[in-house]
Formats: C-alpha cells, structure tokens, sequence
C-alpha cells in the first residue's frame, strides 16, 4: 500500500470525476485561485492606478519569485501567457538561413513542431526529425542517439525536457552541454518540468528554456515564462510591439522592456504564480512528487500487467551508493501502451461517460497509449478505478 496524503480538498476539481489529466491543462488550488480572484479584483477596483502606477513593480516581484524558483537571475527570465507564444517570438528571431537545420525529436509537442516548420518554410532553413526508438534504456544511450542527428548544418537544437505525447524525461543536460561546445544553440521545451522535476536553470546549460507554470506548479491557466541567457537577449526582438519598445524611460533590461508588455492584458495569473511557489513550499512538495511517484509507478505496473505488454522506459530506480541521484525518465506523468486493436476514441469516451475517468490516449508513431498523471489530489482510488475500467474496456 502507498502512503495516501491526498491533497482533494485543496483543488477545485469536480470530485464525482477521477481526474488523470493533470498533464494537459493542470489544476489550480483553491489558495491560489484566490489570489489570482484577488489580484483581478485588484485590477478593477482602480485599474489606472494598477496598470498605470503599480503593475511594473508588481511583476518585478513576481518575475523575482519565479526566476529565483527556476535557479535563474530575474532579468533572464519574462512572462507568457503560454510556452507556445514564448516559442513563437522565439522562432520570429532565430536567424536562419537556407540550407540551416533545427534538430529536434520525433516527441515533441504538435504546435512545436507546426511552429518551427512554418519558420523553416519562411526562411528555407530544415526542420530535422531524429527519431528516439521506444524503448529508452539509458541517458547515455539516448544522448549517442540523438547527437547521431547532428550536422555541419545544425545550428539550432530544440527539445523536450518531458515529452508531452510519450510522457519522457529527456537527459536535456547533457545535450546543452554538448551543444554548447559546438557552438550549436540549445532551446527547451520545459512546459511539463516546472512543479514535476527540481529546475536550475542556470546549471542546466541551455540558451533558451520556456516552461509552464500553470501545468505542474499549478498557477492559474495563461502563465508561462521564457527563460534566456544574457548575452543572447539583444536579438530577440518583441511578438507584439507595445510601449516597451524604444521606451521613454528605458529600465535595466531591455529584454524585459520589449516582452513583458503587449498591451492591456489581464495579469493576474502572472502575479498569482508566487501564490503558487509558496502552496507548494508549505505543502512540502518534494514528498508529495515522491508519494505521487510511487503511486505512479505502481499504477504503471499494474496496467503493464493488465495488457502483458513491454513497458517504454525501466523504472526509476532506487538511490544506492553506487548511484545516489539515479535517473528518473518519468515522475508524475507515464505512458503504458495499450493493445494495438484498441479504438482510443471509443475508449477514451467510455472511460469517461461510464466511469467518470478523465484521461487521455496518445497515437504516437503509430503506436496507442494511456497517458496517466498523478498529482497531489490523486490517490489509490484513482488508480484502483482505472484499472476497473480498463479490465472491463479493453476485454
């Protein structure tokens, strides 16, 4: 049995529902979405005095909370409302050149890939996928198999920290690394890490990292950030030109002049992300990621055994001096494969109108996964109505 802490009755979920989804759109604790109610009352108690006089103060603490979270300095990390956006302004400013290639994996998240293929088709550079067969074994073996990909022509390596649509930690670290040393630019995708995994930004290696805070770190829906070294921010220029463009009174950074404002906007869920770093301090969060790890790798298990089929990647395993921080290719979110006669339209809708489930499939190179998350909120009996479900609907 797995020590059950649940935290239900600190979300806003609807508890008739085995919620399993965390993954794609998070869910926001009760404290925090009051701050966030709070802060947009604020907004429209005066909201000249608040986006006229207040607000660049107020996002100067809330930008400092979350760079210090990510390990990073507060003029190296701005503000999105999502990874996509952030991606997107990115993409407008990478210097490509035909014949260029981008490098990525064939696990990346859809509007990833629809982003830099539109930026490949603007500037005639190449989008190259390096396929990660499934199963992974080790990092080593993962980072040999991806730098394969690399050419005399790749300029520009873009990368899942944790893949949305196969549920894997990738060994990011070592790629920056290498990268770096062949002058080779490294972007992270980061939406999943944030709140799931520790992040030090600044140790990590990376030029560029954008994550969500509304997934994992459970913030209210529409914050993100972009995190970018120094002495790359010059060249990116705004997504949106607004007043902090050739601005009256300069501040320090100009990075954070051009990205940070882009008009009027609701920024309440930026300023309510510090509400979220301090749920999670106070809720001792490193155990509630090792009680939903647990959990989740138990759960994983016991779906593997229902199918009888191969699980993707090998279970995280336990320290031992001879490995005191062994690597984890999953924490909170898995994959498990599901037969491949399964209709997952037909399943995914009965899972949820017979069951109350909400969980996603994944079609994934032509293969059919359930994707599970496991948060704070869940406990065995989640798991327990899962594996009911499936014993009935996968027959």
């Amino acid at each position: 049995m797995i020590e059950t802490i649940s935290l239900k009755n600190e979300f806003l979920l609807d508890p008739t529902i085995h919620f399993l989804n965390h993954g794609s759109f998070g869910a926001c604790p009760r404290p925090v979405f009051e701050a966030y109610q709070n802060w947009q009352r604020e907004l429209e108690r005066q909201p000249v005095e608040f986006l006229g006089r207040r607000i660049t103060s107020l996002m100067a603490e809330a930008r400092a909370a979350l760079a210090a979270y990510l390990g990073a300095s507060a003029d190296e990390v701005v503000f999105f409302t999502n990874p996509t956006t952030a991606i997107n302004m990115v993409a407008r400013n990478v210097k490509l050149q035909p014949g260029d290639e981008i490098l990525t994996t064939d696990h990346e998240y859809g509007a990833m890939d629809r982003t830099w293929r539109f930026a490949c088709k603007q500037t005639g550079a190449a989008y190259i996928y390096q396929p990660i067969p499934l199963p992974v074994t080790t990092p080593e073996a993962f980072v040999e198999t991806f730098w394969a990909g690399v050419t005399n022509r790749t300029r520009v390596i873009f990368i899942s920290h944790i893949t949305s649509p196969t549920a894997l930690a990738f060994p990011v670290g070592d790629i920056c690394q290498r990268a770096r040393e062949h002058g080779i630019l490294t972007i992270v995708d980061g939406a999943h890490a944030p709140g799931q995994i520790p992040l030090d930004l600044s140790a990590l290696g990376c030029d560029l990292y954008t994550g969500a805070c509304h997934k994992w770190l459970c913030a209210p829906k529409g914050a993100a950030f972009l995190f970018v070294r120094r002495e790359i921010q010059s060249w990116l220029d705004p997504l949106v030109v607004s007043w902090g463009y050739e601005r009256d009174c300069p501040s320090a950074s100009q990075f954070i002049d051009y990205h940070e404002w882009q008009g009027t906007r609701d920024m309440a869920a930026f300023l309510s992300v510090p509400a979220a770093i301090e749920f999670q301090r106070t809720h001792d969060w490193p155990a509630v990621r090792e009680r939903c790890q647990a959990l989740a790798i138990a759960t994983r298990r016991r779906i593997n055994a229902l199918t009888g089929l191969p699980e993707d990647c090998p279970p995280p395993p336990q320290p031992s001096p001879l490995s005191p921080t062994p690597y984890h290719w999953f924490t909170q979110l898995f994959n498990a494969r599901l037969p491949s006669k399964t209709d997952l339209d037909a399943l995914k809708r009965r899972l949820y109108d017979e069951f109350r489930i909400e969980v996603p499939m994944i079609f994934w190179n032509g293969q059919k996964f359930i994707r599970v998350s496991i948060q704070a909120y869940n406990d065995e009996s989640d798991a327990d109505a899962l594996l009911a479900a499936l014993e009935q609907a996968i027959k």
